[in-house]
């Protein structure tokens, strides 16, 4: 059984910062690729940033320049370090790891609160 833990998530003021973790455990086929995702209160769930097994990187225009996404693929872990961060960016944030090859699967974690005050 495949399973996604978060952390890092916290209460912080605009301007600060954060790192948010994601481990998949149980893990046997390789992930294509390991993304977060947030949904804010009353809002569809969107894309933040997502990483590809060879590194290429994908971000959303609202964090672009502000926030990083890394991952160590022998841990199976993924990071997003998040700057300068602004109250819009308050929400749950939920870690996604995909494998599109043969053998696929989509799994998501429990979510982490991220909230980010003025």
């Amino acid at each position: 059984q495949v399973q996604l833990v978060e952390s890092g998530g916290g209460l912080v003021q605009a301007g600060g910062s954060l790192r948010l973790s994601c481990v998949a455990s149980g893990v046997i086929l390789s992930i294509n690729t390991m993304a977060w995702h947030r949904q804010a209160p009353g809002k569809q769930r969107e894309l933040v940033a997502g990483i590809s097994s060879t590194g290429a990187t994908n971000y959303a225009d609202s964090v672009k320049g502000r926030v990083t996404i890394s991952r160590d693929n022998a841990k199976n872990t993924v990071y997003l370090q998040m700057n300068n961060l602004e109250p819009e960016d308050t929400a749950v944030y939920y870690c996604n790891a995909r494998r599109t090859e043969l053998f696929p699967f989509n799994y998501w974690g429990q979510g982490t609160q991220v909230t980010v005050s003025s």
